[in-house]
């Protein structure tokens, strides 16, 4: 295990910092989060009695706010961002300024010896070559305005040095603060309670991986840091590069009732279809510890309590 470190997690109440946040305590670090709260949920709730932990509201891109939490930090884990290619091009000085600059600005502010680990999505491969695996030796092909700002972001991130990169495949899993939009949640959501989806582009391929996964990548970055820096590592699984009509099956497996139908209806705006090895973060010795059918299982479960009844009369 890594030493007991001061940790900056900025955007630490979001979907990946409300289970990240509360491995790294649990692991003996001491976490400060800064988070806007843009989504108005209280996800590290269950936290604030650790001492070990604390948190300030403001802006991630604010340069006074960041200069004292960055001057106590042995190391910074930025997931402030504007996540997915909707969300982005709704707005797009946000996203821009979010997901890049911020991240810029931190760099200018750290000291040589202050690590960064930071994520990325894997959607900057955009369209794969059929049948060939993309590796972190890859080019990047970002298509989308998040796509572009992350690959700009981690491209100075590893051009600063002293900084680890996980270019993450599509998140699955509950979390505190629960994002229902991403493909595994949002398919076993409809399977649950619609009981149908239709698709588009069924065969376009990609890469999953459960949160919890993701909090382990982190910690096993820290833990690893040394052997590990100045590279980036894809973060999945690799017994799950399927389609979207693969997973359908998979969630069918469970849920007998789910039907899926195609239907020309849209269109991914990072054109994912590629197929991802996770050779290189699996040769330091991390290796998944959540299939897809266990995070199927828990989002059933998950599915139970939650109802996104905002827009419904019922």
């Amino acid at each position: 295990m890594a030493d007991s470190m001061n940790i900056l997690v900025t955007g630490g109440a979001g979907y990946l910092g409300s289970i990240m946040v509360p491995a790294l305590l649990d692991a003996g670090h001491r976490v400060t989060v800064l988070d806007s709260f843009l989504f108005r949920q209280v996800p590290l709730a269950h936290v604030c009695a650790h001492p070990n932990f604390d948190i300030v509201r403001g802006d991630a891109r604010d340069e006074a706010t960041l200069r004292p939490l960055v001057q106590s930090a042995d190391a910074v884990i930025p997931l402030a961002a504007l996540v997915g290619a909707p969300l982005c091009d709704a707005d797009v000085l946000a996203a821009t300024s979010t997901n890049r600059d911020a991240v810029l600005t931190l760099i200018r502010l750290l000291s040589r010896d202050q690590r960064i680990m930071m994520p990325v999505t894997n959607s900057g491969y955009g369209i794969g070559e059929q049948g060939r695996f993309c590796t972190e030796d890859t080019p990047l092909r970002p298509i989308s305005l998040y796509g572009r700002t992350k690959v700009e972001a981690e491209q100075a991130v590893l051009e600063r040095g002293n900084a680890i990169s996980f270019r993450l495949a599509t998140v699955f899993g509950m979390a505190p603060r629960m994002r229902v939009d991403l493909l595994v949640n949002d398919f076993v959501y409809r399977a649950v309670n619609d009981r149908a989806v239709v698709l588009f582009e069924p065969h376009f391929k990609r890469n999953y991986i459960h949160i919890r996964d993701v909090a382990r990548a982190f910690l096993h970055g820290l833990a690893n840091f040394d052997a590990m820096r100045d590279r980036p590592y894809n973060v999945g699984l690799s017994d799950a590069n399927l389609s979207k009509w693969e997973l359908c099956e998979r969630i069918r497996a469970h849920l007998p009732a789910f039907a899926f139908l195609e239907a020309p209806i849209g269109e991914d705006p990072d054109k994912r279809d590629y197929i991802v090895s996770n050779e290189r973060i699996e040769a330091t010795g991390y290796k998944p510890a959540h299939g897809l059918d266990d995070g199927i299982r828990e989002l059933v479960k998950g599915y139970r309590m939650l109802r996104n009844g905002v827009h419904g009369n019922v």
